[in-house]
């Protein structure tokens, strides 16, 4: 996958040596001194929150779904397929066949 070459990682302290050295665009003096309505004021006047509302009231955690254990046969064209893909390929082909099933329970006479 070639946009894996574009991923750096850094230790939490190397990022605070960068921040020292290079310094940030933020100005968390200034935010730490905002009330909540300055706060969201400048948040709806950035346009690439212009319309966005999000109701954090009705935000739920969902624990993900204990997965089955599998053993089955499948075209090797299609195995092959999905590990060029790389890492997370399982979980690929589990997000194609969980589409498939809602796709028919939708159609579902």
């Amino acid at each position: 996958m070639a946009r894996k070459g574009l991923i750096v990682k850094y230790t939490e302290s190397e990022l605070t040596k960068l921040n020292e050295q290079e310094g940030t665009c933020s100005d968390w003096d200034k935010a730490a001194c905002m009330t909540t309505a300055e706060i969201e004021a400048h948040v709806a006047s950035d346009a690439d929150e212009d319309g966005m509302v999000i109701d954090w009231g009705n935000a739920t955690i969902e624990p993900p779904q204990a997965k089955a254990v599998l053993n089955m046969r499948i075209d090797q064209e299609v195995l092959d397929y999905f590990r060029k893909t790389g890492k997370g390929y399982q979980s690929r082909i589990n997000a194609v066949l969980r589409s498939y099933v809602e796709q028919r329970e939708q159609h579902r006479p």
